[in-house]
């Protein structure tokens, strides 16, 4: 997908939330779509007060935690490098194996919740599954 549709799709999606589209939410928009890897909150802060040098670390993290929350951006928690956020892909439903080395990711669109017996009558509302481990190209090193 060309990164200005991406960025329509983000925006959409902020607007369709009830969120008033800001420059500061555009710029969001625009980091994540011409980003290829993951970005933790603190990369997103630098590139972020370039611009706007009055934001404040606790605005963009709240901001990162509410786009996860709505589906604009997807969160993982890597063991060495915390919590860090990869724009969504908006437009099916797959998971990610991801490897620890390089962050590398390959989207499967398996989905083991399709096999999965739940217990009573828990209702799903929503899921996420990684498996993390090393690529090919990481273990050759």
């Amino acid at each position: 997908m060309a990164e200005q549709d991406l960025i329509k799709d983000m925006l959409a999606r902020m607007s369709s939330s009830g969120w008033r589209i800001t420059d500061q939410r555009r710029m969001l928009a625009q980091i994540f779509a011409s980003s290829d890897g993951y970005l933790t909150p603190k990369d997103v802060y630098d590139q972020m007060s370039v611009k706007y040098p009055s934001v404040s670390f606790d605005t963009v993290y709240r901001n990162l935690r509410m786009l996860s929350e709505m589906g604009v951006l997807e969160q993982f928690y890597f063991m060495d490098g915390g919590l860090k956020f990869k724009g969504s892909c908006l437009k099916h439903h797959h998971h990610h194996l991801i490897c620890t080395n390089c962050e590398k990711t390959v989207a499967f669109d398996y989905c083991p919740m399709d096999k999965l017996e739940v217990p009573g009558n828990y209702k799903i509302i929503n899921h996420r599954f990684e498996v993390y481990g090393i690529c090919e190209q990481c273990q050759e090193v």
